[in-house]
């Protein structure tokens, strides 16, 4: 069993041959680091699952960058929003690490129902477990303090500390770069 398949076990409940069939659509790509997996305005046309490295996703404003989200070993990514609604991207996502990734472009992804009869009951246990993500995030910016949302993402993704540059993982926690100075400092002493 590959580790797409062992992923989407984990989430969803396949049977094997089911299993098998849809990890079939999945074909490996790399994006080197520092290249854009997506760029904003462009459609979205994939969905992909990491196997390797690690995409930060973010926006350019006028004054600055701020970044939606580090995906690293374990998670998907794609723009979600363009995916399904053929919108443009909202989000850069580009490579902070030389990445290995499992994509389904999205013709094939539209066409997962044809082959798989449950396809919709799991897509939509899919985006229901995005949403429950998102909501937890929401939840965690009105109601924790700058330093239990920086102590629930070391806790929880104490590698990111290492690889990516603070202002990344302040930016995403909705923090400026001394804010997360002072609290490491304070977490020291």
């Amino acid at each position: 069993m590959t580790e797409l398949e062992q992923y989407l076990q984990t989430y969803f409940e396949f049977d094997q041959a089911d299993l098998v069939r849809v990890a079939s659509f999945f074909k490996p790509e790399t994006v080197k680091k520092g290249e854009f997996y997506l760029k904003t305005g462009k459609a979205c046309n994939k969905l992909s699952f990491i196997q390797s490295g690690m995409l930060r996703v973010f926006v350019d404003l006028e004054d600055r960058e701020v970044t939606q989200w580090i995906s690293t070993k374990g998670y998907f990514i794609s723009d979600l929003a363009s995916l399904v609604f053929d919108k443009p991207s909202r989000w850069n996502i580009q490579a902070l690490a030389d990445t290995t990734l499992y994509t389904i472009a999205k013709s094939d992804y539209d066409r997962l129902g044809d082959f798989i009869p449950k396809w919709p009951v799991t897509e939509k246990l899919f985006i229901a477990h995005c949403f429950c993500t998102l909501e937890d995030r929401v939840f965690s910016f009105l109601s924790m303090t700058a330093e239990q949302r920086y102590n629930i993402l070391f806790d929880s993704n104490r590698e990111l500390f290492n690889q990516v540059p603070l202002q990344y993982i302040a930016s995403m926690l909705g923090m400026t770069p001394e804010t997360i100075s002072r609290i490491r400092r304070k977490q020291l002493i």
